[in-house]
């Protein structure tokens, strides 16, 4: 029997406005909780006042919570959205404060804002802004990271980077944010900038000068290294939470390379994506997963073991992809939840159930009610997806506007490069920006150990049409 890789949508929910970031919560307790920001340019009423024709950069924060009990209901559930600048990037800070999980934001009005986790009355959960800190004038915060990626609380720190080209480092305390230290890192719009989570006194940046450095806090301002290897701006980089010295980056250049942070000169690894790679993502237990978020080339999951482990091959070979969003692939995340286990914890209370039978009359006349249009904020979506050569629907729903939860019929398997990865499932979350889409999704990998030959199964029928440049 031969290897098989399966992906299958789960939900799929309607941002409104443009989606670019999108995080499973890393806390214990809170793993079934799910942020997604987003941004968009909004243009002013004509005839407004002077300033009327300069856009506004708006945003909404939405918190979910996921659910694998069944019955009536999509497995996410929205419990919050917030009104807010535009968002650019999300993080949630991977140990809690004060016992409670902390998100952070890069803003467009140039401000990390912090964001605490609370109860509410209603035996849920939201969002509450807590403190911010304002990175100077005329700039875009662009990207964060949190240096605490391997469970380490001794001291909270947050890399920034934004659209001046500057490097910020926040220590995040009791008392809110400080600025730590500033300065120039890149010619034009520092894109992206990470900790190594290994020894947080090194950290990453890569900007649109098609440089990646690399910086020591003990040093000061002056990069340690500088690498050209990218031939087009970097704008993705992950350090590996399970191997030292090993880190990820990603290019407009539809590279993603493998670096020993040891010996910078080369990579350990190239792969062509055929997309701009806006993220990258480790899977948070199987050390040679990578995920890939590849803008005009939808998603990727890639196996690094023949890379890492210093195989014959030193390329990274896609297991899997998901090719249902429609536009333009920014944001992505792994969840720590495994799909085979269930939740956590119970999902909130529907506002119309009761547990009785009058409870479940008036749910089930709402959900008549709003029929197929998926307007409600539980939100499963209807969505027709084109390609060069064909269109089709995907649906969640029945032609009564229900949730269905089973997936519909994989076509025949492809062939894929063998891999030595472990058996995998894993639950993803994804979003795309012009079609202001999330997505949740399951991936299943079953190796098999006596065969060197794999296939894939998805649910999909074509590939997904990209959208253009982002704003």
């Amino acid at each position: 029997m031969a290897a098989q890789s399966v992906t299958r949508s789960l939900q799929v929910v309607d941002t409104e406005l443009s989606a670019d970031a999108v995080e499973w919560c890393p806390v214990p307790r809170w793993h079934n909780l799910l942020a997604c920001g987003t941004y968009q340019l909004q243009s002013p009423p004509e005839g407004t006042g002077e300033g009327a024709n300069s856009p506004r950069r708006v945003g909404r924060l939405y918190l979910f919570q996921f659910s694998q009990a069944g019955g009536l209901f999509p497995p996410l559930q929205e419990l919050q959205r917030l009104d807010t600048p535009g968002i650019l990037d999300i993080k949630w800070c991977h140990v809690p404060m004060s016992e409670r999980p902390l998100l952070g934001c890069a803003m467009a009005s140039g401000e990390l804002q912090l964001y605490r986790l609370t109860d509410t009355q209603e035996a849920s959960c939201a969002l509450e802004a807590v403190s911010s800190l304002e990175l100077g004038p005329d700039r875009l915060a662009l990207s964060l990271d949190w240096s605490t990626g391997r469970g380490d609380s001794s001291a909270m720190q947050v890399v920034l980077s934004d659209s001046v080209g500057g490097i910020s480092v926040v220590s995040v305390g009791a008392s809110g944010p400080s600025l730590l230290s500033q300065w120039k890192g890149h010619n034009f719009e520092a894109w992206i900038s990470a900790f190594s989570y290994w020894d947080t006194q090194l950290l990453y940046s890569g900007g649109d000068d098609c440089r990646l450095k690399g910086w020591d806090l003990r040093i000061g301002p002056t990069p340690v290294f500088t690498s050209k290897r990218h031939s087009m701006g970097v704008c993705s980089i992950h350090s590996n939470p399970h191997r030292e010295h090993i880190l990820a980056t990603g290019s407009y250049d539809e590279t993603v390379l493998l670096w020993d942070g040891r010996s910078l000169r080369e990579p350990l690894a190239e792969q062509a994506v055929g997309g701009g790679v806006w993220r990258l993502k480790w899977h948070p237990t199987q050390q040679h997963l990578l995920l890939a978020a590849c803008m005009h080339n939808n998603f990727h999951i890639l196996d690094c073991h023949s890379a890492l482990e210093g195989g014959s091959v030193q390329q990274c070979p896609v297991l899997a992809s998901y090719i249902l969003h429609n536009s333009l692939a920014y944001g992505a995340d792994w969840s720590h939840l495994d799909p085979r286990e269930g939740s956590p914890c119970t999902p909130p209370m529907h506002p119309n159930s009761r547990g009785d039978a009058e409870g479940k009359e008036e749910m089930e006349q709402k959900e008549e009610r709003e029929g197929a249009g998926g307007s409600g904020r539980g939100g499963h979506l209807r969505i027709q997806y084109e390609s060069p050569t064909a269109s089709f629907d995907t649906s969640l729903e029945d032609e009564a506007g229900r949730y269905i939860p089973s997936p519909s019929p994989s076509p025949p398997p492809m062939p894929m490069p063998s891999s030595n990865a472990p058996p995998c499932s894993s639950l993803l979350a994804s979003c795309s920006f012009y079609d202001h889409v999330l997505h949740v999704w399951r991936w299943d990998w079953h190796p098999d150990r006596l065969s060197g030959s794999t296939h894939i199964n998805t649910d999909t029928l074509g590939e997904g049409k990209g959208g253009g440049e982002g704003e």
